[in-house]
């Protein structure tokens, strides 16, 4: 029986630790295909915790009956700070928190510097930006954009932003971040507990296994091009409590992080290597950004669809369209796009007729082991 208490309080520690390792960036953790596992220890969590206090309890009376009462005093006590420290400092929601408050303002009032990059939202009528220096901490941001429900996502570990509407089954949900899984964040919802992929809005383990939420699109460009294409829009301001845990110098947005996990690899087709990646009527394809940085401008086909990716004159601001011909061959001086005879800004405006605008693609910023992993059928441009 003094075998069963220790083997008890061991399988509770082992337990606590893998139910964390496998969802968590720890050595070696998401190189592997554990998600159902994963997932697994996530949903029955109480019963395996129920089944090794239980075998605990019922050898202890034995553990303690001899002379000595520290050794399975100090097993129990190692036992419940293992199950502490990963429960309630090690969770990915108790590391990265939400903003206490939302506090968005317009350009009179605002604090961040208009070189930040952030992902902004024009929604009916109303424009939003949310810097990605502050959402790299937060992980989600929720807000209401032009009386739409929204959900601002960013993971620094696959350097992706989405910007999807909060809706399953009809219904408003709330998402927790529960881990991540081959380095893209993992976001958890409240009603069902399914789990879901950042980078791509696919519930990917739980009862909603499969389904997607809807992608809203947005623009990944600087501040201050941001202004100059919405002039009315509020940006996010620091979150007070948070300010601390924030890239405050955009060291990660402007690629000169020396972490692991969030560092950049200056060779094209590298794992950290930047790339942006678009999917257009069924097909993928990622491009690399240095030789966008260089050619500043794109014109190709995904598929069937004729598409041009741009990059602005800041050499950060970037945006992708399709293009109303494959005869229409894109140029672009300054911040303007032109083609037969027409201009457009990077918001797609028909500079002479602002009205009318080119079709936008929701390009995506990532490295390029995110972008493959989750669009395995990917093209490449070479």
């Amino acid at each position: 029986m003094k075998t069963i208490y220790y083997l008890g309080l061991l399988g509770l520690a082992l337990f606590e630790v893998l139910k964390v390792y496998f969802i968590m960036p720890m050595p070696g953790s998401q190189g592997i295909d554990s998600l159902g596992f994963a997932y697994f220890l996530h949903a029955h969590r109480w019963a395996f915790r129920t089944c090794f206090l239980l075998a605990a309890i019922a050898g202890s009376r034995a553990a303690f009956a001899g002379g000595r009462k520290w050794p399975p005093g100090l097993a129990a006590a190692s036992a419940l700070a293992v199950a502490w420290l990963f429960n309630f400092q090690m969770t990915a929601d108790r590391l990265f928190l939400q903003p206490s408050r939302l506090t968005m303002s317009p350009q009179s009032g605002n604090a961040v510097g208009e070189g930040a990059v952030v992902i902004g939202i024009e929604l009916g009528g109303e424009a939003r930006a949310y810097p990605v220096r502050f959402l790299v901490y937060h992980h989600q941001v929720r807000d209401t954009v032009g009386g739409m429900s929204v959900i601002v996502t960013y993971c620094s570990v696959c350097r992706t932003g989405s910007v999807f509407k909060p809706v399953v089954g009809g219904h408003l949900e709330t998402f927790r971040l529960v881990g991540m899984d081959h380095f893209n964040a993992m976001f958890e919802d409240a009603s069902t507990r399914s789990w879901w992929r950042q980078a791509t809005g696919e519930a990917v383990a739980g009862p909603l296994k499969g389904q997607a939420l809807p992608e809203i699109e947005a623009s990944q460009v600087t501040l201050g091009e941001w202004f100059r294409l919405h002039p009315g829009s509020l940006v996010m301001q620091p979150d007070e409590p948070s300010r601390k845990s924030y890239d405050t110098y955009g060291r990660f947005e402007r690629g000169i992080s020396t972490g692991d996990l969030t560092r950049t690899d200056r060779s094209p087709w590298q794992d950290k290597s930047w790339v942006v990646g678009i999917r257009v009527g069924g097909v993928s394809k990622a491009y690399d950004w240095r030789r966008l940085a260089k050619e500043r401008v794109l014109n190709d086909r995904i598929g069937e669809v004729p598409v041009v990716l741009v990059l602005g004159a800041d050499r950060t601001s970037f945006a992708a369209f399709e293009r109303p011909d494959a005869g229409w061959v894109f140029t672009v001086k300054g911040d303007v796009l032109s083609a037969n005879g027409r201009s457009f800004d990077l918001s797609g405006r028909d500079l002479a007729s602002p009205d009318q605008r080119l079709k936008s693609v929701n390009p995506h910023q990532e490295f390029w082991h995110s972008w493959r992993a989750f669009h395995p059928d990917t093209l490449r441009d070479t």
